[in-house]
């Protein structure tokens, strides 16, 4: 049951959007204002927390390899293979790829660290390889494709991080922490605050976007939707944690460190891919799908994990 008690609020979360948007409680426009909040102001504020308070040194070496490889792995062939599998546009790879492998390290990465793995030290280092590399490369792709004539421009890339509040937020945290710094008092509580509406409101802001999107009974189903879905949630809770674990038998991991890796790569798929999708209107039906079903069924891929490695 402590597997189930993980998944428990985030369901419901999800649900309530869901109902609040049917209902009319919220708007029309209540996934995109909750989207937007939640990217440009919960979020950042809510890594800015977590990275400023984590220490930098005693990184795993081999074991953050190995869910590199994966993590590589995984969001490379989702990248490639929905636009050579389903004809995706450029626009929408990124957040395929992202769909497949970036995963929910956060609101339920760490309560099932602490009931699997009785601590927290390795999901931190695949928080921040997510936050300051992966997110990153895919921010810095949708960047791209926002230009209207998808150039590549070396002074735009470069100043993503003064422009994207998530990488900057990031950044300003890691500093933080390698400098030994902490915020007054009257600083971080309003922080504090802020950063406890992040995953509260993704996740409602989920919800109401599965019933913004969701096709009418007039209008025919999105067209390969169901194989896109399939497609994404087999790598995402198949093939990366089947990866994740060969390169940590290549790697010869210890069982504790093996079980961490796969537990870790078998986590679903991070509601901020929906976020940033909706941020840059790309990809937005895969990725509430892909977030709601991922979470949905990974309870039986972290149960076969910790049952076989644990």
């Amino acid at each position: 049951m402590s597997l189930v008690s993980a998944f428990v609020p985030i369901w419901i979360l999800t649900a309530v959007g869901y109902a609040a948007c049917r209902w009319g409680l919220l708007g029309e426009a209540a996934a995109s204002v909750l989207g937007r909040f939640v990217f440009h102001l919960a979020m950042p504020a809510a890594l800015f927390l977590a990275l400023s308070r984590m220490p930098l040194s005693g990184f795993a070496g081999r074991s953050l390899l190995a869910f590199a490889v994966s993590t590589v792995a995984v969001v490379g062939f989702g990248w490639a293979g929905a636009s050579r599998l389903f004809g995706r546009g450029p626009g929408d790879r990124p957040i395929w790829g992202m769909a497949a492998g970036y995963v929910n390290s956060a609101n339920l990465g760490i309560p099932i660290a602490t009931q699997v793995l009785g601590d927290v030290s390795f999901l931190a280092v695949v928080v921040l390889l997510q936050v300051l590399v992966v997110a990153p490369v895919i921010l810095v792709a949708l960047d791209r494709r926002s230009d209207p004539a998808g150039r590549i421009r070396v002074r735009r890339i470069a100043s993503l991080p003064v422009r994207n509040p998530v990488i900057l937020a990031s950044l300003f945290g890691v500093a933080c922490s390698a400098a030994g710094l902490r915020l007054p008092s009257a600083a971080a509580a309003p922080l504090t605050l802020l950063a406890g509406a992040a995953v509260p409101a993704a996740l409602v802001a989920l919800g109401a976007s599965l019933h913004r999107t969701a096709p009418s009974r007039a209008e025919p189903a999105e067209p390969a939707g169901a194989a896109e879905l399939a497609a994404v949630s087999a790598l995402k809770l198949v093939a990366q944690p089947v990866i994740a674990y060969a390169a940590g038998l290549a790697l010869h991991l210890s069982a504790p460190q093996l079980l961490a890796v796969v537990v870790c790569a078998g986590l679903p798929t991070a509601q901020n891919t929906f976020i940033f999708a909706q941020e840059y209107g790309v990809g937005e039906a895969v990725a509430n799908r892909a977030v709601v079903v991922t979470t949905t069924l990974s309870l039986a891929t972290l149960a076969v994990a910790a049952t076989l490695l644990g």
